[in-house]
């Protein structure tokens, strides 16, 4: 029996516990300082808890040598101290940390220890990269590659016409850091929140797609001219958050304040979790769409993959915690198997060129009920 320790017992790092337990080869341990995230997340289940600080490296290189595995469900900020505290441990591992560090400068430090780590494994940044490298892998040549990607209520209300399933500090990060995008195949940088654009999906309706810094390594690992990744919300939410943002509402330099130095952005994110946490059984969506336009065989081709996924009341997981663990715990399951061995750090499109692994994940989802509709469609043109 495998031994697995989970970091973060949040929104997704439950549910990645959860999923996990139900696989009787597998013994699963869910790892956070808060007791009651623990009780709700462990209790009347086989998940073993486990009160730790997993914001403390220390803490982190303390336990996992008692595990076969680890899997991250950490806020962002906490991501790199914790990848490189696990492989200092000499354990596997699978995360879906959105960490704003390169993750990729452990990479020896990885094969040194002969462990494997991927990395950014949930939708996006995850289902996203693997997605593109395989369009890119299929495509010949592949001269462009889109994401759109956004995590959205049901039931949208205003001011903000959003709510958020994770982190309200890892999305305003998405709001702040720079967008990394590729444009006759050079490296350009633009501001989050830039280049809105309506886009239109079937029973969802008009949504606002704008500029985030969602292309990660895939910057660096595919060879395509044309990349970009962005960001959907309902119309309306950029307007407020580029307001914000311009106000300094997400400013991270301390201001005196009455003679106290406060940090903007968590006096925003504080105030901003009542409105952005979802009510029990409150519905969101999870959209997604990654094309890839190339040549299949020297006939103009548009690869596309969509996701359109809801909230399950069956078992009150929310669309984003769902489609963003499953992936997770999929790879997880390769990894204990050693399915997936090679040492290293490693972001989802490593794999794209194994069908094995593609069609692991895929198989997976689809048993789970996350369904990715692919088209392949001749075009007139490449464009």
């Amino acid at each position: 029996m495998h031994r697995i320790l989970v970091l973060g017992g949040g929104l997704v790092g439950s549910v990645i516990a959860r999923d996990l337990a139900a696989d009787e080869a597998l013994d699963v341990t869910l790892a956070d300082i808060r007791p009651d995230a623990l009780e709700r997340a462990c209790g009347e289940t086989n998940i073993t808890s486990r009160v730790a600080d997993c914001a403390d490296p220390e803490c982190i290189r303390a336990i996992v040598p008692e595990y076969d595995l680890v899997v991250g469900a950490l806020p962002g900020r906490f991501g790199y101290a914790a990848l490189q505290a696990v492989i200092d441990a000499g354990r596997n591992y699978c995360d879906i940390t959105f960490m704003p560090e390169d993750a990729w400068e452990l990479d020896e430090r990885a094969r040194s220890q002969g462990v494997t780590c991927v990395v950014d494994m949930g939708v996006a940044p995850g289902m996203s990269n693997l997605l593109a490298g395989v369009a890119a892998h299929r495509l010949d040549p592949c001269r462009s590659v889109d994401i759109y990607v956004g995590g959205i209520p049901a039931d949208p209300k205003p001011p903000f016409n959003y709510k958020a399933a994770f982190s309200p500090a890892d999305v305003i990060e998405e709001y702040v850091r720079p967008s990394r995008l590729v444009e006759e195949g050079v490296v350009v940088v633009k501001e989050a929140l830039s280049e809105p654009e309506l886009i239109g999906f079937p029973g969802v309706g008009t949504l606002v797609a704008f500029n985030t810094d969602g292309l990660r390594s895939l910057v660096e690992r595919l060879d395509v001219p044309f990349m970009r990744e962005k960001t959907m919300r309902y119309p309306g939410h950029r307007e407020v958050m580029l307001e914000m943002r311009e106000a300094g509402f997400f400013d991270e330099d301390p201001r005196d304040v009455g003679g106290v130095q406060i940090c903007p952005r968590d006096v925003t994110s504080a105030l901003l979790f009542p409105h952005w946490s979802y009510e029990p059984g409150e519905a969101d969506l999870t959209v997604m769409r990654v094309s890839g336009v190339g040549e299949v065989d020297g006939v103009p081709t548009r690869l596309t993959w969509d996701l359109h996924d809801r909230y399950d009341p069956a078992t009150g997981f929310s669309s984003m915690a769902r489609t963003t663990a499953f992936p997770c715990t999929i790879v997880a399951r390769m990894l204990a198997s050693g399915a997936i061995d090679d040492p290293g750090v490693h972001p989802p499109e490593d794999f794209a060129h194994r069908d094995d692994v593609l069609e692991g994940i895929m198989s997976g989802l689809r048993e789970r009920g996350v369904l990715f509709t692919e088209t392949a469609e001749p075009l007139d043109t490449a464009s």
